[in-house]
């Protein structure tokens, strides 16, 4: 068995896919150490396990719409491309979605996944509740009445397996989607705070040259953004966030308008995005740090640059989840798409961390970095909290791995 990308080879000694909860309870109460499996799109061995690896697909779909609450209850394995267009077909939405509707919701919100935007925040910002198996194969619910609360949605998986979720929901809206071409260098740095404050949704990517682009999610009603400060053209076809690759997984460009969840992720449902075996890595630093780590990482772009394929930066707002990477902190986001090879990658990854380090990078827990756990933990104030909470959870570390054990020492 292999993660998305193919660099990860699992190692459980038995894999589980439970049907209903009363067999994932009884899976979970039996084993002595277990980590759920949900989409496989983690790049690092967060979800890997010696004991028993458990895969939610196969558990009963749940999709319940409150609306007197404005929230869904989902099941841990649904996708969100799945959740979404469910819920746009009841006139309802989520605030964001993330660059793929392919990854499932428990994943994604357990390793602190994002979308983009100023005032848009994590997935797992939205989440008001958690339902998990604990480790004596009971079902438990964590909700905002809980003080623990802050570390049950980006958990990384060590709190119990998860089975649902409550997501917090908006009225539906349409989105515009527009490229620009031709954003130099030195206009990026320059003119990034106001390219990013110019739509709901903006990417822009890189390979730390001249040839620079902008991928705007424009929500229709708001006022449009006007770019040409930034000495940048719409393009006039549409694009791949790999130049050399046709745009025919690409969500719809151009400015026709659409629901929010066929504009928001960068890629269709219905296509296996981006290359499909790239590796990935993501680092997000205080938003007020972003020009400075950006020319940081241009200073050695001639080290970067053969092991890379793109990079995409974005912002994304602070959360409350005291293991998100943007928890407490407005971001930005630094993405990197790799080549398919892991010892070309893991010294560039060295040098990028080094010349990030001054910024207090903190990492995509499912993407690969070598930050060890004592720059991690000087970086989250709620390292400690969270440490607490798993002990009191599973005491006897059933839901532990060794990504787990080498940033919280048993």
């Amino acid at each position: 068995m292999r993660n998305w990308a193919g660099n990860v080879a699992f190692t459980p000694a038995r894999l589980h896919r439970p049907t209903t909860i009363k067999e994932l309870c009884e899976i979970v109460a039996d084993a002595s150490h277990a980590r759920a499996l949900g989409g496989g799109h983690s790049f690092s061995r967060i979800a890997d396990t010696t004991g028993d690896l458990v895969a939610v697909d196969r558990l009963p779909s749940v999709m319940d719409i409150d609306r007197a609450r404005m929230s869904v209850e989902v099941s841990a394995g649904t996708r969100y491309g799945e959740l979404a267009d469910h819920l746009h077909r009841n006139g309802l939405a989520l605030h964001n979605l993330g660059s793929l509707p392919h990854i499932s919701v428990a994943g994604a919100c357990a390793t602190g996944t994002h979308g983009s935007g100023n005032f848009n925040g994590s997935l797992a910002d939205a989440v008001t509740s958690v339902t998990l198996v604990n480790a004596d194969g009971q079902l438990v619910t964590l909700s905002h009445a809980d003080p623990g609360f802050g570390g049950a949605a980006v958990s990384l998986g060590s709190l119990g397996i998860v089975t649902s979720l409550r997501l917090r929901l908006c009225p539906t809206f349409d989105v515009e989607q527009y490229v620009y071409d031709g954003l130099s260098w030195d206009s990026l740095l320059t003119h990034l705070d106001s390219i990013t404050a110019g739509a709901y949704s903006v990417s822009i990517f890189s390979r730390f040259g001249e040839a620079n682009r902008i991928w705007v999610k424009h929500r229709c009603g708001d006022p449009r953004a006007d770019l040409t400060h930034a000495g940048v053209q719409p393009a006039l076809t549409r694009q791949h966030p790999l130049a050399a690759l046709p745009a025919t997984n690409c969500t719809e460009q151009l400015g026709v308008a659409g629901p929010w969840h066929q504009r928001l992720p960068h890629f269709r449902p219905d296509f296996r995005p981006a290359t499909g075996d790239e590796l990935q890595s993501e680092y997000l630093l205080p938003k007020r740090h972003a020009a400075a780590a950006l020319d940081a990482l241009h200073r050695i772009r001639a080290v970067i640059a053969p092991a890379l394929l793109i990079c995409e930066i974005r912002t994304v707002a602070a959360d409350d989840c005291w293991l998100s990477p943007n928890h407490g902190r407005d971001s930005v986001a630094i993405h990197f798409a790799w080549r398919p090879n892991t010892s070309m990658v893991m010294p560039v990854l060295a040098d990028v961390e080094g010349a990030l380090a001054p910024f207090d990078p903190r990492p995509h827990w499912g993407k690969l970095f070598t930050i060890g756990a004592d720059a991690l933990r000087a970086s989250y104030p709620r390292w400690g909290d969270f440490d607490g909470l798993m002990r009191a959870i599973d005491p006897g570390g059933k839901f532990r791995n060794d990504l787990i054990n080498s940033c919280f020492p048993q």
